[in-house]
């Protein structure tokens, strides 16, 4: 670990010089590049430096104790050298957790669905819930948010939404873990017997794409216009604005009736289809990894029953990694941070574990 640290200082050392030189701005994209990786390896560099004090001072806390006879004053360096060498340890596992592989995608804005499942009605109130929670959580980390695609109810309720998220880096490193199954345990407002139901919803979180990255060709697009239907006013089933688009390769299907033009709703539905293709691509070519990531936090695919809201007993547990928070109702109002560390934590701590049995 420490030669691996040394060779990313001397990057780092090399890169600072690179880019104090006049002519590091000619190429923008080259520069930005070398702006992005100087950024990631400084963190790096300066705990790697925190590391290499810390290991001095033991050493000057060792040659003290063997200079100093005087039993007092050897009380109070071992005492010192105590200190030293427990922040040493945890130090130590900083950098191990630094050097870990970053997901490529945890800067990225994302595509958030969510879909009623199993339960009708009080399913897609849960949905509602769960978008509400989402938009409070969005709200609170000052990422903004907008509406791709919805089909809601006469009761409020949310048979399918689809939202993008983003406008700060690491929107993706945290929101990432909700991918999957939600369940919900509580008596629906029209259950006169008291007796308590369960429905779930299924989220799917996807790293939102760009042109570079996603290759999508016109002869492999079907593209068919419909008309919206949904609240909207005179607009609605007036013109033929909606939008469905089919990755023909894939049979993967888009649709889009939120904005008022088909050129619009075209454009939000390329957004998501990017996004899906990347999904599916990506799961295509890294099943090994897929299946790596499920030993460590679970799978996050929407067959897995990742998270259990109980509102009788005020609970919210995540299946994963067995954390029971018992504080519902802040969580539903995007109160998440607590969970969402301890996911991250969990899945850090496994790889940590994989990297170390390699």
């Amino acid at each position: 670990m420490i030669e691996k640290l040394k060779k990313l200082k001397e990057r780092y050392q090399v890169l600072t010089e690179a880019l104090a030189q006049p002519e590091a701005t000619q190429d923008l994209a080259a520069f930005k590049t070398l702006v992005r990786e100087h950024a990631e390896l400084e963190t790096i560099v300066r705990a790697f430096d925190r590391y290499l004090q810390t290991q001095s001072e033991c050493e000057d806390c060792r040659a003290m104790l063997e200079e100093h006879p005087d039993p007092d004053m050897k009380l109070l360096v071992e005492d010192e050298l105590a200190s030293l060498q427990a922040s040493l340890a945890e130090q130590e596992a900083e950098l191990r957790t630094l050097l870990l592989p970053k997901d490529e995608n945890d800067d990225r804005d994302v595509i958030l669905e969510i879909r009623a499942g199993t339960g009708g009605e009080e399913a897609s109130l849960f949905g509602a819930d769960l978008l509400r929670m989402y938009l409070r959580y969005a709200e609170r980390h000052g990422y903004k948010v907008e509406t791709l695609s919805e089909n809601t109810t006469e009761l409020g309720g949310v048979k399918e939404i689809v939202l993008a998220i983003g406008g700060r880096r690491g929107v993706y490193s945290r929101l990432k873990y909700e991918g999957g199954v939600h369940r919900v345990q509580r008596v629906p407002e029209t259950e006169s017997q008291g007796r308590i139901h369960t429905s779930a919803a299924t989220v799917a979180v996807m790293p939102e794409v760009d042109d570079i990255r996603i290759e999508i060709r016109d002869s492999d697009l079907r593209i068919d216009t419909y008309r919206s239907s949904g609240a909207g006013g005179q607009h609605v089933n007036k013109t033929s604005s909606a939008i469905r688009i089919t990755h023909l390769p894939t049979g993967i299907v888009v649709a889009c009736q939120n904005e008022r033009s088909q050129l619009q709703n075209k454009e939000q539905a390329m957004r998501l289809l990017k996004s899906r293709l990347y999904e599916y691509y990506a799961s295509q070519q890294h099943a090994e990894l897929a299946d790596r990531k499920k030993s460590m936090v679970g799978s996050g695919d929407r067959s897995e029953r990742i998270r259990t809201y109980n509102f009788p007993q005020s609970r919210v547990t995540d299946h994963r990694i067995g954390l029971t928070l018992y504080k519902l109702e802040a969580f539903l109002d995007g109160d998440m941070d607590e969970m969402i560390d301890a996911l991250i934590l969990a899945e850090r701590t496994a790889r940590l574990s994989g990297e170390t049995e390699d």
